[in-house]
């Protein structure tokens, strides 16, 4: 019987931590940066999380939706009441923890998402490759291309996320260019 009282003390401070991280944000996040700040916090693996995750959907405390393809969460008007009903279940100890891990993983997190680069393979030869730059939640550059194989298609993702501040000038240069030459002759 007590297992099940921690069982559902622990459930019950995994959905107050999540409350607590959308409240911090108030706004939209990707599910995937909200699982890397909870497991950093509090150790949990990722099917319990997207179990805790989809009980707060569920109750309507947190919404969910799909922006650019990518599933993002956001607290609802109710998770908000029902996290300050609630916040005296989150021990002050994670509390601490959670405030100090996402001071400082939330701005890489913000940074990070800001260049964007993915493969996904279409055949064992044949693989579709999005490289994007994101600000303020919106991709003001996407590009998509197509590689032979699973060396070129890693090589172009990873060539991207370093060099991609200075690769998009460098496009925009281009396509800039044939208006320029078209206004000089």
């Amino acid at each position: 019987m007590n297992l099940n009282s921690d069982n559902a003390t622990t459930l019950a401070e995994n959905k107050v931590l999540i409350l607590y991280i959308l409240n911090l944000i108030n706004g939209e996040f990707r599910q995937d940066n909200l699982f890397k700040i909870i497991t950093s916090i509090n150790n949990i693996n990722y099917f319990y999380f997207k179990q805790v995750l989809t009980d707060l959907i569920d109750s309507n405390l947190v919404g969910t939706y799909t922006k650019e393809e990518e599933p993002v969460v956001k607290i609802t008007s109710e998770g908000k009441n029902a996290y300050i009903l609630t916040k005296d279940v989150l021990p002050g100890i994670m509390k601490l923890k959670a405030d100090n891990i996402f001071a400082k993983e939330f701005p890489s997190i913000e940074e990070e998402s800001s260049v964007i680069a993915e493969f996904i393979p279409k055949s064992e030869n044949e693989y579709i490759i999005k490289c994007k730059i994101v600000e303020n939640n919106e991709t003001i550059f996407e590009v998509k291309t197509f590689a032979g194989s699973r060396d070129r298609a890693k090589r172009i993702v990873d060539h991207w996320k370093q060099n991609a501040t200075s690769i998009y000038p460098q496009i925009l240069n281009l396509l800039l260019q044939d208006d320029q030459t078209k206004n000089n002759h």
